[in-house]
């Protein structure tokens, strides 16, 4: 498994398997922050610019970029086992298969409580309440339900972290108010096991490495799709024939559909716009940093088409996903008795800290050195040819002039600048081979080979 370039201190949850990788770009053109390269003929992975939406896992037509997720039998240490479901989880299930099924199959491996995550979003809400009337927040306010748009915004849009919503994501919430309340039932802390079965790689890595809180309140991670063929293979063999209710009450129909698009948006004051899928939320956030869009209060961007729906780790088809969740929600009252109590939990601890930026567009600490190489870097795009082809094994001119400045490229990886050196005598083909071979792997055929 190839590690990937510069670790500083952030977790990511997406891998690439160099024994399936075909180094074909595929992952390298569909990054929306341009963090993969080709070399040696694989792809590899710039962390610092990584935000884990999963695009490249999404585009990959071999299946070599893989989701990490903990070990499941990391659960059956805790004595208490708590899973924290959300509800895309159930909307992938045929309509034949009730919640009730799901959860009984849950409890037979061996989950000890279930909560439906999407119960709490009356106290995520109240918490927006406090965020967004205060003074804390620009505005438009955007908010952090979307861990993909979070890291988006701290790498690529820095200068929009103040409009981020310091509020906890639903599973954060959940978690938090669960575990104080089973406490307060007199359950042994130290016994207790909070696990989240996620549809986005994005989350993994927010629960590993969080943003705004030095710990997640979430004990572990658990691949949707994994959860999802394991129960449906239980369900359809009829292994467990018990029907369970879950042990969190007061899911409404606002809960059911918050994870959709408009989920949010829907039920914020004021102008509220909803924008999915990664490059459509790019495009907006581009159009935001030039020019002023303060006529606007909120903003609910999400990485994914369709939102949780369309999440990597999702098996079903996100439309019918959509259509079964729209049909739960109908079914349920607006509503519901027994839903969670603010008074019952300290709302303080629904906060964020600060949200830091991260800017992967700076090009060097110290800021004369930057300058430098930025200098440099728009002198060679006055050179390259800019038509993005990615033969370079970059994904485009800009990128390779920013690798050529890092140290990680040189001008001779550009095929339109090989041509006009070998033609100057100032490279051989066999050099240029060379170098293609340090780009696409040396099995690949070279002009010089072929002859």
């Amino acid at each position: 498994m190839k590690q990937t370039y510069s670790d500083k201190g952030f977790h990511h949850a997406l891998k690439v398997v160099d024994e399936l990788c075909i180094g074909c770009t595929h992952c390298m053109i569909a990054c929306p922050t341009q963090a993969i390269r080709v070399r040696d003929g694989k792809a590899i992975i710039f962390e610092e610019r990584c935000v884990d939406c999963g695009n490249c896992c999404k585009a990959c037509p071999v299946s070599a970029i893989l989701i990490e997720q903990d070990d499941f039998d990391l659960f059956f240490s805790y004595p208490v086992r708590v899973a924290l479901v959300p509800s895309v989880f159930i909307g992938q299930f045929p309509s034949r298969i009730n919640s009730g099924k799901i959860f009984g199959a849950m409890k037979s491996i061996g989950f000890t409580h279930i909560v439906e995550i999407d119960s709490v979003v009356d106290l995520v809400q109240q918490a927006y309440d406090r965020e967004t009337k205060g003074s804390r927040c620009l505005r438009p306010a955007i908010s952090t339900f979307c861990p993909a748009i979070v890291r988006l915004i701290q790498v690529r849009f820095p200068s929009l972290v103040d409009h981020l919503i310091r509020v906890k994501p639903p599973s954060d919430v959940a978690a938090i108010y669960y575990r104080e309340k089973m406490e307060g039932q007199g359950y042994n802390p130290a016994e207790l096991g909070i696990f989240y079965i996620t549809p986005c790689a994005a989350k993994i890595a927010s629960i590993k490495s969080p943003v705004g809180e030095a710990r997640s309140s979430v004990d572990g991670v658990i691949n949707m799709e994994y959860m999802y063929n394991k129960l449906l293979h239980i369900i359809i063999n009829k292994e467990v024939g018990t029907e369970t209710q879950a042990d969190s009450t007061g899911l409404s129909s606002k809960g059911i559909l918050w994870s959709l698009t408009r989920g949010e948006s829907e039920h914020q004051p004021g102008r509220c716009l909803a924008v999915d899928g990664m490059s459509n939320v790019t495009e907006f956030l581009e159009r935001l940093e030039e020019t002023e869009e303060s006529h606007i209060d909120f903003l609910e961007l999400r990485a994914c088409d369709e939102s949780c729906a369309g999440g990597v780790l999702i098996s079903g088809n996100r439309f019918l996903t959509v259509e079964r969740l729209n049909k739960r929600a109908g079914e349920v009252s607006g509503e519901k008795a027994g839903k969670p109590d603010s008074g019952a939990v300290n709302l303080d601890l629904f906060f964020l800290d600060k949200i830091q930026s991260r800017s992967m567009l700076s090009l060097d600490p110290d800021r004369e050195v930057a300058m430098e190489k930025m200098k440099k870097r728009d002198e060679l795009l006055k050179v390259l040819p800019g038509i993005d082809c990615a033969a370079c094994g970059s994904p485009s001119c800009s990128a390779l002039a920013e690798d050529i400045v890092q140290g990680r490229a040189e001008t001779s990886h550009c095929v339109f600048l090989q041509e006009l050196y070998i033609r100057d005598k100032r490279l051989s083909l066999e050099d240029a081979d060379k170098i293609n071979a340090s780009i696409w792997g040396k099995d690949r055929n070279y002009r010089s080979q072929s002859k």
